[in-house]
C-alpha cells in the first residue's frame, strides 16, 4: 500500500474548510495523459490556485494505475519546480464499487468518490459508509453522492436528472461521516446537457439554459451548515471552442453547457468543488483540428500536443480566475 503522504499529496479536508470560508470553489480536473497534467499544473501554479487532480475509472483504466501514481508525484515535484508549491489532492471521480475505491486508496489516492446514486436510498447509505469506513482509516477523504444527473461520462450514463431531495442530505451525512456530498441541482454530464427545446433565446439570439435550480441548493445550504457541496457536470461549452471544432472539420451539434456566471454563483455558497472536464476536452480538440486542417502533412504529436496543452492551460486559468474564484487561494 501507498500512502498518498508520501507523494505529496493532500486530501480534501483543509482545501474545502478554506473554500467555504473564503466563498469560493476548488477546481476539479480531469486528466488522461501527459498533456492534460502538464496543462492543468501550469495553469493552477500560474494562478496560484489549490486544485483536485481527478481520474475516472475509464482514465484509470486507459493511464494505468502505476503510471498515475507516478505522474501524481511527478505533479507534485513539477508544480515545486514552477516555483509554487500548490495544494494538489488526487481524486477517484465515480468509483462505483466499493473494491475500485479500496484500490485507488492502496495505491495512492488522496480523496475517492463513491457513487451510489444509482442505488436505492438505503443502499447507497451502506455503500457509502463502508467506503468511507476503510477511506478514513488512511486519512483518505470521500465524496458521496445524492440524486442523479442526466447525461454520459464514461461509464456513468443516465438518461434523467433526479433532483437531490434536502430532506435526506442530514440523515445522509450523518449515518456515511462522508467528507463532501455532491448534489443534483441543473447540471449535467457531457458537452450536450440540454436540447434546444429547453433552452430560451436571449436579445442576442444565442440559446440560454434554464437556470440551477438555486432554491435546492439554499435549503440544502441551511440544512448543512458550512459543509462542502461538490457540483459535477459543470462545463460551460464554450462556444468558441465548438465553433472552432466544426470549423475545422469536426461536426458537434447542439452543445450547450452551464453559463459561466450560474457556477461563480454556485462557488460563493457552499460548493466547494466544481468539476470540469468536457470543456477541456473541446479546448483540446479545437487545437488538434486546427493543426491538422493548416498542417495536413504534420505527423510529430509534439506539434498538435503542444498546441492542445496551451490552449486547455489559458482555459483553466480563465477558470480559476474568473468562474470558481480560486485565484489566489494556494
Amino acid at each position: 500500500m501507498i500512502n498518498y503522504k508520501e507523494i505529496g499529496l493532500v486530501n480534501t479536508r483543509d482545501m474545502f474548510k478554506k473554500a467555504v470560508k473564503g466563498g469560493y470553489a476548488v477546481p476539479a480536473y480531469n486528466f488522461n495523459n501527459m498533456e492534460q497534467l502538464q496543462a492543468i499544473i501550469q495553469a493552477c501554479v500560474e494562478t496560484k490556485s489549490p486544485v483536485i487532480l481527478q481520474v475516472s475509472s475509464g482514465a484509470r483504466k486507459y493511464a494505468n494505475q502505476t503510471l498515475l501514481r507516478y505522474m501524481a508525484q511527478g505533479a507534485v515535484a513539477y508544480a515545486k519546480e514552477l516555483g509554487c508549491d500548490i495544494p494538489i489532492a488526487l481524486h477517484l471521480d465515480h468509483g462505483d464499487t466499493f473494491d475500485l475505491c479500496k484500490s485507488c486508496v492502496d495505491m495512492g489516492f488522496s480523496s475517492v468518490m463513491i457513487d451510489g446514486s444509482h442505488l436505492e436510498y438505503e443502499q447507497n447509505i451502506e455503500l457509502t459508509a463502508r467506503v468511507v469506513e476503510f477511506a478514513h482509516q488512511h486519512d483518505v477523504t470521500v465524496e458521496g453522492e445524492l440524486g442523479v444527473l442526466a447525461g454520459v461520462e464514461d461509464d456513468v450514463v443516465a438518461e434523467k436528472s433526479t433532483y437531490t431531495n434536502p430532506s435526506q442530505v442530514e440523515d445522509f451525512v450523518k449515518r456515511t461521516k462522508v467528507d463532501s456530498l455532491a448534489i443534483s441541482i441543473g447540471t449535467s454530464h457531457g458537452a450536450n446537457k440540454f436540447t434546444p427545446k429547453q433552452c430560451t433565446r436571449n436579445e442576442k439570439g444565442e440559446l440560454v439554459p434554464p437556470p440551477l435550480k438555486f432554491d435546492i441548493l439554499n435549503e440544502i445550504e441551511k440544512r448543512l451548515p458550512g459543509f462542502p457541496i461538490v457540483l459535477h457536470g459543470s462545463s460551460s461549452v464554450p462556444q468558441n471552442q465548438v465553433n472552432l471544432i466544426n470549423q475545422y472539420g469536426g461536426k458537434i451539434e447542439n452543445a450547450i453547457g452551464i453559463p459561466e456566471e450560474q457556477l461563480r454563483k454556485a462557488a460563493a455558497l457552499s460548493v466547494s468543488k466544481i468539476n470540469i472536464d468536457s470543456d477541456g476536452r473541446l479546448a483540446m480538440t479545437a487545437a488538434i483540428r486546427k493543426v491538422f486542417f493548416e498542417s495536413p502533412g504534420e505527423y510529430d504529436p509534439r506539434k498538435y500536443l503542444g498546441p492542445a496543452r496551451d490552449s486547455l492551460k489559458q482555459l483553466y486559468m480563465h477558470k480559476n480566475t474568473h468562474v470558481l474564484g480560486s485565484a489566489g487561494k494556494a
